[in-house]
């Protein structure tokens, strides 16, 4: 069982930037193919970006790319997620999920973090 701590969130002013951390447990993580999620007040959690176990394969919904990076460091275990460029739509709460293969969809994903919160002010 793998266990997933974020952390990196807090307030930022519009065109600001984060970098949001995740380091996993309980695996080996060179074997996980990682996700990062949001979920805003009222939204249904939704797909922000992914990597590929080696890093070489990157995921971005249409919102995020040019703005947000996905990377990893598996000998630290960690996935990162650089967000320059903020806007208040990208306020939510961000989760940190692992899967076995890379992709785009929640039900793909078998562990999840607790989450941090992000919020953008205009």
């Amino acid at each position: 069982q793998v266990q997933l701590v974020e952390s990196g969130g807090g307030l930022v002013q519009a065109g600001g930037s984060l970098r949001l951390s995740c380091v996993a447990s309980g695996r080996t993580f060179s074997w996980l193919a990682m996700g990062w999620f949001r979920q805003a007040p009222g939204k249904e959690r939704e797909f922000v970006a992914a990597i590929s176990q080696s890093g070489s394969d990157t995921l971005y919904t249409d919102s995020v790319k040019d703005r947000f990076t996905i990377s990893r460091d598996n000998a630290e275990n960690t996935v990162y997620l650089q967000m320059n460029s903020l806007k208040p739509e990208d306020t939510a709460n961000y989760y940190c999920a692992a899967a076995s293969i890379v992709g785009m969809t929640l039900e793909g994903y078998r562990a999840w973090g607790q989450g941090t919160q992000v919020t953008v002010s205009s």
